[in-house]
């Protein structure tokens, strides 16, 4: 049987895509097959999927129109015949032991997603991310590490779940593992960090525009899932929380470096509106009240107005800070 399936969506990521499928093909995990699902790409990536599916039995090539990368994922869930499942973007790479050392902890406890660390890959540098080993799954919603190409997932338990990527969204990655945390009987974590999240310039995630507006579909989306499940009392707390930490933080900078000053305060506006509209109390949050990062003492201090001073500020110090750095923003 198969232990480990690994589905790698691949589109327009030629001078990346040999180093990944290299690393795949020579894991010291035995049992495990290569998924690879070319989502139209324009390039010569598939002359090399069909190199690599030439020379080795357990490379499947997939091809579909485009569809964006959750649509990828989606297509290659069905091919899977694994104990677990894992996913790797096209232009990352791995350690050769990294499926063995997650599949070795899944059979250990019987998980239903088992979690490594990871290391950000810059051209000239390199740096190691140790995330929390979180057990509670409500904090799990408030402060998990929701990328998914660092963990397996139970096959059988995934499928059952009927939890897919939420298709032509960016942020498919939050959307996915905070529905899937209801589900979840066990938990398990690896300390290495085998898996290399190669940084681009040219990424979606580096790319500052309307696009990050999808976020807000992405966290409808999540708390519709959660009423319609019977989920939301349960989590209500948690997801209140999770919407304050991206609204207010991530999405807030991202938003605050869009160019087009119209777009910009258009964005800023709309962004404020999902929190106060879905969770107007948002600042009585007991997580929020507790927690001690500087984050939440941010978070804390946001309120109608001094929204609307941040937003005017902000922009300006990107600017300024991109004018030292010799980026833009």
């Amino acid at each position: 049987m198969v232990k480990v399936s690994v589905i790698v969506p691949v589109y327009n990521v030629e001078p990346y895509l040999d180093k990944c499928l290299n690393g795949l093909v020579n894991q010291t995990l035995k049992d495990i097959e290569i998924i690879v699902v070319n989502d139209g790409a324009t390039d010569n990536s598939q002359q090399i999927i069909d190199r690599y599916a030439k020379q080795y039995d357990n490379v499947i090539s997939l091809v579909k129109q485009n569809g964006g990368l959750s649509d990828a994922r989606n297509y290659g869930i069905p091919y899977a015949t694994g104990e677990y499942i894992g996913f790797i973007d096209s232009d990352d790479f791995m350690e050769y032991d990294m499926f063995e050392v997650l599949y070795k902890k899944a059979k250990e406890d019987d998980s239903d997603i088992v979690e490594c660390n990871l290391r950000h890959t810059y051209s000239d540098s390199e740096d190691i991310e140790i995330g929390k080993e979180i057990y509670d799954k409500k904090e799990m919603i408030m402060f998990g590490r929701s990328v998914v190409w660092n963990k397996i997932y139970k096959r059988e338990w995934l499928i059952n779940s009927k939890v897919l990527f939420p298709k032509g969204l960016i942020y498919e990655d939050v959307n996915f593992f905070v529905k899937l945390v209801p589900f979840i009987n066990r938990y398990s974590y690896v300390e290495p960090a085998p898996i290399h999240y190669v940084q681009r310039g040219s990424s979606i995630n580096n790319k500052s525009s309307l696009k990050t507006l999808q976020i807000l579909d992405i966290l409808n989306d999540i708390v519709e899932f959660y009423k319609k499940n019977g989920f939301y009392d349960e989590y209500e707390d948690a997801l209140e929380f999770l919407f304050t930490r991206i609204l207010l933080c991530s999405s807030f900078s991202r938003i605050a470096r869009i160019p087009d000053k119209k777009d910009r305060k258009m964005a800023l506006a709309k962004n404020y509106e999902l929190l106060k509209t879905t969770f107007p109390d948002y600042s009585k949050n007991e997580t929020l009240k507790k927690t001690k990062s500087h984050q939440a003492m941010f978070m804390r201090t946001v309120n109608d107005f001094t929204y609307r001073i941040y937003s005017a500020i902000f922009p300006l110090l990107f600017r300024i800070k991109g004018m030292f750095s010799g980026k833009k923003y």
